[in-house]
């Protein structure tokens, strides 16, 4: 079957269904509107990367930004198919990608089991490829890492928080936990998207349960 046959949003395609995409960017990532940072990769020395999935890149990367010890953040693809894809592409549920904020944070100031928590409470990880009204494979929930120890504490906190959900009557974490592989950027229009359009759309919603921070690293 031909990828732009793939409709059905709620699934990921297999690699024979995927866009092809292209094999240059198509967007070249400038200075954060915010923070005045580079928001390309590599990030500076002494800058640790991380990457989440929480439904639309708009609302999570202002949760990201307005944190202390955060260098820079930037809206993105991840964990597709489909290479260099446009935002259309990734609407068509064709690519596999999901939306996703990369975070350059400088971990003398900010530990990333605290950004495990905010991603944690941020959204609900329990709605599978979707994200209360944003439905389809690109609103997944998904933590990518950069690092082994990354890997190890995404893991934790997700048992510790699976914990906690359910003590307080919610279903199972759907979040997608894998290494980071390629991240490419979004368009100009999306990035710091609520700084540039202050009443703009956000569809995040958590559950009203607080992460166990203490407890993310097992």
């Amino acid at each position: 079957m031909a990828a732009w046959f793939h409709v059905d949003k709620s699934t990921l395609p297999a690699p024979a269904d995927a866009l092809p995409g292209r094999a240059e960017p198509i967007v070249r990532p400038g200075l954060h509107r915010v923070l005045g940072t580079p928001t390309a990769l590599p990030f500076p020395a002494g800058i640790e990367t991380a990457c989440f999935a929480m439904g639309c890149f708009w609302g999570a990367e202002r949760i990201f930004w307005r944190t202390p010890g955060v260098f820079t953040t930037a809206a993105g693809y991840t964990a597709g198919l489909t290479p260099h894809p446009t935002y259309e592409e990734v609407c068509t549920g064709a690519t596999g990608h999901a939306e996703a904020v990369l975070v350059g944070y400088d971990p003398s100031r900010l530990d990333y089991r605290e950004l495990l928590a905010l991603f944690w409470e941020g959204h609900d990880p329990t709605q599978g490829m979707r994200q209360g009204n944003d439905r389809g494979t690109q609103y997944r929930s998904g933590i990518y890492t950069a690092s082994a120890a990354q890997l190890a504490a995404a893991e934790a906190s997700r048992a510790a928080y699976q914990e906690r959900l359910d003590a307080a009557g919610h279903g199972s974490i759907t979040t997608q936990i894998a290494p980071l592989a390629d991240f490419y950027y979004a368009e100009e229009y999306h990035q710091q998207y609520l700084d540039r359009n202050p009443g703009g759309y956000c569809g995040l919603g958590g559950t009203g349960v607080a992460c166990p921070v203490g407890l993310a690293a097992g």
